[in-house]
């Protein structure tokens, strides 16, 4: 196995998990590591990083802010919902997201597209389902000892589906309404927005040893 790049990942989970198996990973990102392994980080453009020729295998998180089917309210105006899609004005506070959109999903495709054997995408339900295709399967941080619910789609390039290891229950926070949400993001309310988007972001261990193991 030649180099593995971990593409958009600031946390190092993945990289670090498979630097135990002797693998050399490397993460990258525009953001500063907070992995504690400088040294196994390049700070920079993943794409550029994933078009250099030196990788054999990549693991890539491209940002999901603007593909994620959860932002889909900001995209049109409130007033707008009895409207046909085509009629309906941009959203006032966020009136760029059909430009952010477009170029979310180029970068999805540039990665997926890399001049890499083996390839592996992660996003949660998203728009490329639709745009591009289905991902290959969904998998749950449960599904590998984290008690977490979190659907989490991969495309995958050369790289076999992954097996559950150990399924758990995941937990949930019940609102009084009855409405229930993950405890992992009930937590991350609590940082500041930009902190939040981050730690949302982060791979489970669970799943990244699940990666390790499996894929390598």
């Amino acid at each position: 196995m030649g180099k593995v790049l971990i593409a958009c990942e600031e946390s190092q989970v993945i990289t670090i998990a498979l630097r135990k198996k002797g693998i050399e990973a490397y993460s990258c990102d525009l953001l500063d590591c907070s992995g504690g392994h400088p040294e196994w980080h390049i700070k920079g453009d993943a794409v550029v990083e994933a078009y250099s020729g030196k990788y054999s295998a990549m693991i890539a998180h491209p940002p999901c802010t603007f593909l994620a089917v959860t932002g889909n309210k900001w995209y049109y105006h409130p007033e707008d919902k009895h409207l046909p899609v085509e009629q309906r004005r941009p959203h006032p506070k966020f009136p760029n997201r059909k430009e952010q959109r477009k170029d979310a999903i180029d970068f999805f495709m540039k990665l997926y597209n890399a001049p890499i054997e083996k390839i592996a995408i992660e996003n949660p339900v998203s728009i490329m389902s639709t745009v591009f295709r289905k991902p290959d399967q969904y998998v749950h941080p449960y599904y590998f000892g984290d008690p977490h619910s979190k659907k989490t789609g991969l495309w995958l390039k050369n790289f076999p589906l992954l097996e559950p290891t150990n399924m758990v229950e995941p937990k949930f926070y019940i609102y009084k309404d009855g409405r229930r949400d993950p405890i992992w993001h009930v937590e991350t309310m609590k940082l500041p927005p930009k902190e939040r988007s981050i730690a949302r972001s982060r791979t489970f261990k669970g799943l990244a040893n699940a990666i390790a193991e499996q894929w390598f």
